[in-house]
């Protein structure tokens, strides 16, 4: 279609029948390259909340510009004029920024300013009409996870936002974190990228291992990395309610389904989904039974994701593991001499560090937890900080024992102090409990 001469063009407020000229405006410049900095969406919101003006030609919108201000500073959310680019392009552009500028400036503001990506064509229009391009600016945008619509919902399950920063705290682990990044990770944040290799994004996932190798930190680092509200259903708590637990977990299940996304996590699952043992039935039974076709449902729903852990996934019941219900069922094992290296570091502190033979202390630690490696150092620091406290006593007044500058105990931390620490720590997984994880990585794990 030929675009009508902007020469014609009659600047004026915006009207609410104006809408889908803006809309084929902003639709025009998308298709030109010159995407929009700002979505449909807020350019919509800022049409009908705050200012904006068009140019029309009849009953052709022909040009736009739309404002919104914050903090006594304007901004040009939208501006985009659909002519030959000619001088009556020129004259229309100018005429649309004059109109906004003086709608705009009785709300006392200091500076109007304007955001445009590379491609767009109005800058002439902008820099005849004052504006100055600022150079070495960059502009950085993040969409929130949550919408104001879904806090209240996060708030009946009791979900929260976790910070960005989870998946880089997982000391170590790196065959783990590898395979939930492939696995979980990439399938789900990149959607597009996987249907090229027909990789189907999962839905349900099991992971198990002996407790304290971090399994609930994993599931909290996948929804950190995803950037999902993560949502931890405890069946100990929806147990306790008038309802019942089976009718409980429906109505948590039900909610999570009005999320957009979501990071389902349940610890200890085998306290809900043990084998059933027939007749008669146990009191979990039920409760299974709906875990079942919840988790059917679940797998449904785009855009989420069900964890759970297990310490015993041998005790679980066959139904619950088979194909079709858990996309993988992967082990989180001891960490290895690299994994415990990196958790050693995240806690000894950094100016003791370069002192401390590491490797001495990952072979120390052979067999023990994440958990107990966080607990020896802890132990140690507290120890080693004790021990300074009494080799600089200052006896007050009231009896009270404080030390304060110079008397601030200078002695760092030491191999030693550490090693002794590990040797008053108890390994919370046993030899025969590790057997058992191996074998059962034999038997029952999915990669």
């Amino acid at each position: 279609m030929t675009n009508a001469p902007a020469g014609h063009a009659h600047v004026r407020d915006f009207h609410d029948d104006d809408l889908d000229g803006i809309v084929r405006l902003w639709e025009r410049a998308h298709d030109l390259g010159m995407t929009p900095v700002y979505s449909l969406a807020e350019v919509v919101a800022s049409c009908h909340a705050d200012h904006a003006v068009v140019a029309v030609h009849g009953d052709r919108v022909l040009g736009a510009a739309v404002g919104r201000a914050a903090h006594a500073q304007g901004w040009i959310v939208f501006f985009h004029v659909d002519a030959d680019g000619g001088a009556d392009a020129e004259r229309v552009g100018s005429q649309l920024l004059d109109r906004l500028e003086r709608r705009m400036a009785a709300l006392g503001l200091a500076k109007l300013s304007v955001l445009l990506t590379d491609a767009a064509d109005s800058v002439s229009h902008l820099s005849e009409n004052g504006f100055e391009l600022r150079h070495q600016l960059r502009y950085l945008e993040r969409p929130l996870p949550v919408q104001r619509r879904e806090l209240d919902l996060l708030k009946t399950v009791g979900g929260r936002i976790l910070p960005r920063h989870l998946w880089r705290n997982v000391a170590g682990m790196t065959k783990e974190k590898q395979l939930l990044e492939e696995r979980l990770v990439t399938p789900l944040a990149r959607p597009e990228l996987a249907e090229r290799f027909g990789v189907l994004p999962p839905r349900a996932v099991m992971l198990f291992g002996p407790p304290g190798t971090g399994k609930t930190t994993f599931a909290k680092a996948v929804a950190s990395r995803l950037d999902w509200p993560f949502v931890e259903v405890f069946p100990s708590r929806l147990a306790e309610t008038s309802s019942g637990l089976a009718s409980a977990l429906r109505q948590t299940f039900e909610t999570i389904a009005e999320l957009e996304h979501a990071v389902v996590f349940i610890d200890e699952v085998e306290e809900i989904a043990s084998r059933r043992r027939g007749d008669p039935p146990s009191p979990t039974q039920g409760v299974t039974n709906e875990l079942l076709k919840l988790l059917s449902e679940f797998r449904d729903l785009e855009g989420r994701l069900l964890i759970c852990a297990t310490n015993f996934v041998r005790t679980l019941d066959a139904a619950f593991l088979r194909h079709g219900r858990f996309d993988y069922v992967l082990p989180i094992g001891l960490p290895d001499a690299e994994a415990r290296a990196a958790i050693w570091a995240r806690y000894i502190p950094a100016d003791v560090l370069a002192g401390i033979e590491r490797d001495l202390l990952v072979d120390a630690s052979e067999g023990l937890t994440p958990a107990d490696i966080e607990y020896a150092a802890r132990r140690a620091a507290q120890e080693a900080l004790a021990s300074a406290l009494r080799a600089v006593p200052v006896t007050t007044a009231t009896g009270a024992i404080t030390v304060t500058g110079d008397d601030a105990p200078a002695a760092l931390m030491t191999t030693a102090d550490y090693l002794r620490a590990l040797r008053s720590t108890r390994a919370t997984v046993s030899k025969s409990a590790e057997r058992d994880f191996l074998e059962d990585i034999d038997a029952l794990a999915r990669l």
